[in-house]
């Protein structure tokens, strides 16, 4: 989507005027991947108007390869306006504006697969799920266990405005328990599911050989499944579907960094980027859930949705440092640009 941020803080009927930036959560992710130097394919449908014209290149311009971007003539590029105030508190505010969207007309007949599996990874939310009944489908499809499919990597990201008929719960846990590799939070798990801790999170997500569990400014937790999690199921595993759920799990903490918070939006697909980018290079569970909780930081510490993720090499630093070095880690607006001046302990 086309995204409209205020250009100070108030209620959206106060608000005089908004600059213009990209938004959506699959996108966010393929662009701070593509950021961090992977090769990235980001798979939509956008309008033949200037709003898909401009999320077209503005994606693009990332590094992202759009050649599975469809327009669409008949439906516009969806857009939502949002107040700058945390997505926690009540004077939080956001109109959507995607009834009807090109993006709702994705469908296992309109998305081309050859696009979706040319990848490693396959990495989808829940967000789409809730835009159409051919979205849903779509999505039930893609989690839909088979040989030769790649590692599917699925953010929950329950939005109980948009499950109208409140079935979104449900339909989430599904769709998660289809998937490889599931990010989720701490907060959301209670919300749809009643779950509370991870143990209780996995417990109801037996089938993903990895879930990872986003418990905000104290940290995340990954339960990883015996087997390499940056590949996918084998043909064996998937045609013993139970096997791989007896195995126990390998569980990892790591405190969250201290960040000069700016605004949280988007925080939560960059920390998945992060995490899938070490992943991609076969980096252990701490360093994954450090490459995510850096990646979070350079989105947290910009107002839109996409930050300006660390070089690899300084990453790889400040995500090799000691316990105690990494806890006493702050990092502040423009830290990325300036890492040797920004990065402060206290």
């Amino acid at each position: 989507m086309v995204t409209f941020l205020p250009s100070r803080p108030g209620r959206l009927a106060d608000v005089p005027s908004f600059d213009r930036a990209i938004g959506g959560a699959e996108s966010n992710v393929a662009c701070a991947l593509a950021a961090a130097g992977h090769a990235v394919k980001w798979v939509s449908r956008v309008g033949a108007d200037g709003f898909g014209d401009h999320l077209v290149a503005a994606v693009g311009a990332y590094g992202v390869d759009t050649s599975g971007v469809r327009r669409d003539p008949e439906r516009p590029t969806g857009i939502y306006f949002r107040t700058a105030t945390d997505r926690a508190t009540d004077a939080h505010e956001v109109a959507y504006y995607r009834a009807g969207s090109a993006a709702s007309a994705m469908s296992p007949a309109t998305v081309p697969y050859r696009d979706l599996w040319a990848g490693r990874v396959l990495h989808l939310s829940g967000i789409t799920a809730a835009l159409s009944a051919d979205c849903l489908a779509l999505m039930r499809e893609l989690t839909r266990r088979r040989p030769g499919r790649p590692l599917v990597s699925f953010d929950v990201n329950h939005r109980p405005g948009l499950w109208r008929d409140g079935s979104g719960a449900e339909i989430l846990l599904g769709l998660a328990r289809g998937a490889d590799l599931v990010f989720v939070g701490e907060d959301e798990a209670a919300e749809a599911w009643g779950l509370r801790g991870a143990d209780a999170i996995r417990a109801a997500l037996p089938e993903p050989r990895t879930v990872v569990v986003k418990r905000g400014s104290a940290g995340a937790t990954v339960l990883t499944r015996e087997g390499e999690d940056s590949t996918p199921y084998s043909d064996q595993d998937l045609a013993q579907d139970t096997t791989h759920v007896t195995a126990p799990d390998t569980i990892t903490d790591m405190p969250a960094l201290h960040v000069d918070v700016v605004a949280p939006v988007g925080a939560g697909d960059a920390f998945a980027a992060g995490f899938l980018s070490a992943t991609l290079r076969g980096l252990p569970a701490a360093a994954r859930l450090r490459h995510g909780h850096l990646m979070a930081a350079a989105t947290l510490t910009v107002p839109g949705d996409l930050g300006t993720p660390p070089a690899r090499a300084d990453a790889d630093r400040l995500a090799g440092l000691d316990g105690r070095a990494w806890e006493r880690l702050r990092l502040g607006p423009g830290w990325t640009a300036a890492i040797e001046q920004e990065v402060r302990t206290r």
